[in-house]
Protein backbone atom coordinates (compact mmCIF):
# COMPACT_ATOMS: atom_id res chain seq x y z
CA UNK A 1 0.00 0.00 0.00
CA UNK A 2 1.12 3.51 -1.10
CA UNK A 3 -0.97 5.54 1.39
CA UNK A 4 -3.66 5.54 3.71
CA UNK A 5 -5.76 9.18 4.33
CA UNK A 6 -6.49 9.93 8.29
CA UNK A 7 -8.70 12.81 7.92
CA UNK A 8 -12.58 13.19 9.20
CA UNK A 9 -15.94 12.64 7.12
CA UNK A 10 -16.81 15.69 5.34
CA UNK A 11 -13.18 16.66 4.52
CA UNK A 12 -12.63 15.95 0.66
CA UNK A 13 -12.28 12.31 1.29
CA UNK A 14 -14.41 11.29 -1.95
CA UNK A 15 -12.30 13.82 -3.95
CA UNK A 16 -8.99 12.58 -3.20
CA UNK A 17 -10.45 9.01 -3.24
CA UNK A 18 -11.14 9.87 -6.84
CA UNK A 19 -8.07 11.60 -8.03
CA UNK A 20 -5.89 8.65 -6.88
CA UNK A 21 -8.17 6.94 -8.69
CA UNK A 22 -7.35 8.46 -11.66
CA UNK A 23 -3.58 8.75 -11.11
CA UNK A 24 -4.20 4.69 -11.48
CA UNK A 25 -3.84 3.44 -8.04
CA UNK A 26 -6.52 1.14 -6.54
CA UNK A 27 -8.69 2.95 -4.00
CA UNK A 28 -10.74 1.58 -1.21
CA UNK A 29 -12.97 4.80 0.04
CA UNK A 30 -14.81 3.93 3.11
CA UNK A 31 -16.15 0.57 1.87
CA UNK A 32 -14.38 -2.33 -0.77
CA UNK A 33 -16.72 -2.23 -3.12
CA UNK A 34 -17.53 -5.35 -5.38
CA UNK A 35 -15.76 -4.90 -8.66
CA UNK A 36 -12.68 -2.74 -7.18
CA UNK A 37 -11.79 -5.08 -4.20
CA UNK A 38 -8.88 -7.07 -5.05
CA UNK A 39 -9.94 -9.80 -2.99
CA UNK A 40 -13.42 -11.00 -3.52
CA UNK A 41 -13.77 -12.60 -0.24
CA UNK A 42 -14.20 -8.93 1.32
CA UNK A 43 -16.48 -7.39 -1.03
CA UNK A 44 -18.90 -5.35 0.37
CA UNK A 45 -17.08 -5.09 3.69
CA UNK A 46 -15.85 -1.70 5.42
CA UNK A 47 -12.33 -0.30 5.27
CA UNK A 48 -12.53 0.20 9.00
CA UNK A 49 -13.38 -3.34 9.88
CA UNK A 50 -10.41 -4.65 8.19
CA UNK A 51 -8.11 -2.53 9.68
CA UNK A 52 -9.22 -3.38 12.95
CA UNK A 53 -9.76 -7.08 12.12
CA UNK A 54 -5.78 -7.59 10.93
CA UNK A 55 -4.72 -5.16 13.75
CA UNK A 56 -6.37 -7.12 16.31
CA UNK A 57 -5.66 -10.98 14.98
CA UNK A 58 -2.20 -10.18 13.87
CA UNK A 59 -1.15 -6.79 15.24
CA UNK A 60 -0.82 -5.52 10.88
CA UNK A 61 -3.77 -3.71 10.46
CA UNK A 62 -3.17 -4.24 6.88
CA UNK A 63 -2.81 -8.20 7.01
CA UNK A 64 -5.85 -9.01 4.68
CA UNK A 65 -5.73 -5.23 2.35
CA UNK A 66 -2.98 -6.86 0.23
CA UNK A 67 -3.87 -5.09 -3.42
CA UNK A 68 -5.03 -1.59 -2.85
CA UNK A 69 -2.80 0.99 -3.41
CA UNK A 70 -4.91 3.75 -1.18
CA UNK A 71 -7.05 4.07 1.38
CA UNK A 72 -9.35 7.46 1.20
CA UNK A 73 -11.77 7.01 3.79
CA UNK A 74 -11.57 4.97 7.11
CA UNK A 75 -14.04 5.14 9.46
CA UNK A 76 -17.76 4.12 9.68
CA UNK A 77 -20.60 5.01 11.42
CA UNK A 78 -23.73 3.43 11.12
CA UNK A 79 -26.75 1.48 12.91
CA UNK A 80 -24.43 -1.49 13.36
CA UNK A 81 -20.58 0.17 13.50
CA UNK A 82 -18.70 2.63 14.94
CA UNK A 83 -14.92 2.26 13.96
CA UNK A 84 -12.97 5.28 13.80
CA UNK A 85 -9.13 4.07 12.70
CA UNK A 86 -7.91 7.48 12.25
CA UNK A 87 -8.34 8.47 15.62
CA UNK A 88 -6.82 5.56 17.22
CA UNK A 89 -2.83 5.78 18.12
CA UNK A 90 -2.22 2.73 18.89
CA UNK A 91 -3.37 1.55 15.00
CA UNK A 92 -1.63 4.23 13.41
CA UNK A 93 1.57 2.95 15.49
CA UNK A 94 1.25 -0.53 14.41
CA UNK A 95 1.05 0.62 10.49
CA UNK A 96 3.63 3.20 11.03
CA UNK A 97 5.89 0.46 12.52
CA UNK A 98 5.21 -2.52 10.27
CA UNK A 99 4.94 -0.67 7.04
CA UNK A 100 8.04 1.99 7.22
CA UNK A 101 7.23 2.89 3.69
CA UNK A 102 3.68 3.19 3.45
CA UNK A 103 2.88 7.46 3.44
CA UNK A 104 -0.25 8.91 5.09
CA UNK A 105 -2.19 12.07 4.35
CA UNK A 106 -4.67 14.12 6.27
CA UNK A 107 -7.76 15.98 4.10
CA UNK A 108 -8.38 18.78 6.48
CA UNK A 109 -10.78 21.63 6.22
CA UNK A 110 -11.87 24.85 8.36
CA UNK A 111 -13.73 23.49 11.50
CA UNK A 112 -16.59 25.31 11.09
CA UNK A 113 -17.03 24.53 7.71
CA UNK A 114 -16.65 20.80 7.81
CA UNK A 115 -19.28 21.15 10.81
CA UNK A 116 -21.75 22.77 9.45
CA UNK A 117 -21.05 20.15 6.24
CA UNK A 118 -21.41 17.27 8.44
CA UNK A 119 -24.92 18.90 9.51
CA UNK A 120 -26.44 19.32 6.37
CA UNK A 121 -25.16 15.23 5.23
CA UNK A 122 -27.86 12.93 6.08
CA UNK A 123 -28.43 12.72 10.12
CA UNK A 124 -25.00 12.79 10.53
CA UNK A 125 -24.98 15.93 12.41
CA UNK A 126 -28.55 16.04 14.60
CA UNK A 127 -28.06 12.10 15.12
CA UNK A 128 -25.44 9.77 14.19
CA UNK A 129 -22.61 11.65 15.47
CA UNK A 130 -24.17 12.97 18.85
CA UNK A 131 -25.59 9.44 19.62
CA UNK A 132 -22.11 7.65 18.32
CA UNK A 133 -20.35 7.71 21.25
CA UNK A 134 -17.38 8.53 18.88
CA UNK A 135 -13.93 8.51 19.66
CA UNK A 136 -13.56 12.30 21.44
CA UNK A 137 -16.65 12.98 20.70
CA UNK A 138 -18.80 11.15 23.67
CA UNK A 139 -22.53 10.28 23.51
CA UNK A 140 -24.67 13.60 23.64
CA UNK A 141 -22.08 15.63 22.20
CA UNK A 142 -21.67 16.84 18.55
CA UNK A 143 -25.39 18.09 17.91
CA UNK A 144 -24.38 21.56 17.66
CA UNK A 145 -21.96 23.36 15.35
CA UNK A 146 -19.68 24.38 17.88
CA UNK A 147 -19.35 20.67 19.16
CA UNK A 148 -18.28 19.58 15.67
CA UNK A 149 -15.83 21.87 15.29
CA UNK A 150 -13.83 21.30 18.39
CA UNK A 151 -14.00 17.83 17.75
CA UNK A 152 -12.77 18.05 14.18
CA UNK A 153 -10.01 20.80 15.28
CA UNK A 154 -8.42 18.54 17.64
CA UNK A 155 -8.17 15.36 15.86
CA UNK A 156 -6.30 17.98 13.26
CA UNK A 157 -3.79 18.95 16.18
CA UNK A 158 -3.66 14.93 17.34
CA UNK A 159 -2.64 13.71 13.84
CA UNK A 160 -0.07 17.12 13.40
CA UNK A 161 1.51 16.07 17.11
CA UNK A 162 1.64 12.50 16.50
CA UNK A 163 3.52 12.68 13.45
CA UNK A 164 5.39 16.00 13.95
CA UNK A 165 8.75 16.06 12.14
CA UNK A 166 7.65 12.81 9.72
CA UNK A 167 8.12 13.45 6.52
CA UNK A 168 5.93 10.68 5.59
CA UNK A 169 3.29 12.84 7.12
CA UNK A 170 1.30 15.68 4.74
CA UNK A 171 -1.45 17.64 6.14
CA UNK A 172 -3.30 19.47 3.47
CA UNK A 173 -5.78 21.64 3.68
CA UNK A 174 -9.09 20.68 0.62
CA UNK A 175 -9.40 24.59 -0.37
CA UNK A 176 -5.92 25.06 -1.12
CA UNK A 177 -5.43 25.87 -4.86
CA UNK A 178 -1.60 24.15 -3.95
CA UNK A 179 -3.23 20.64 -2.63
CA UNK A 180 -2.96 18.79 -5.15
CA UNK A 181 0.63 19.58 -6.03
CA UNK A 182 1.55 19.08 -2.58
CA UNK A 183 0.00 15.61 -2.50
CA UNK A 184 1.86 15.02 -6.00
CA UNK A 185 5.07 15.49 -4.64
CA UNK A 186 4.43 14.01 -1.14
CA UNK A 187 3.63 10.79 -3.21
CA UNK A 188 5.68 10.97 -6.04
CA UNK A 189 2.73 10.67 -8.91
CA UNK A 190 0.94 12.53 -10.83
CA UNK A 191 -2.64 13.86 -10.30
CA UNK A 192 -4.48 14.30 -13.42
CA UNK A 193 -7.21 15.32 -11.64
CA UNK A 194 -8.72 17.48 -9.10
CA UNK A 195 -12.10 19.01 -8.27
CA UNK A 196 -15.30 18.72 -5.78
CA UNK A 197 -16.64 15.44 -5.54
CA UNK A 198 -19.31 14.12 -3.14
CA UNK A 199 -20.33 17.88 -2.46
CA UNK A 200 -22.54 18.88 -0.67
CA UNK A 201 -25.02 21.96 -1.49
CA UNK A 202 -26.89 24.34 0.74
CA UNK A 203 -30.42 24.05 1.02
CA UNK A 204 -29.99 20.18 0.01
CA UNK A 205 -29.23 17.20 2.45
CA UNK A 206 -27.42 13.88 1.56
CA UNK A 207 -27.88 10.61 2.46
CA UNK A 208 -24.73 9.39 4.02
CA UNK A 209 -22.77 6.00 2.77
CA UNK A 210 -22.85 2.77 4.48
Amino acid sequence: MIVINLGLPKSGTTTLGLALERAGLTVADHKLRRGKCPDPALAGSFVARQLYDGYFRSGDPLERLGGLDALAEVSVLNAKLNLWPQTDFGLIEALRTRHPELKFVASMRDPQAMAQSMLRWSDLGTDRLPRGAVPGLPAGYGETRLERAQWISAHQQFLRRIFEGDPRFLAYDIADPEAPAQISRHLGITLPWWGKANENRPGKTKRVRG
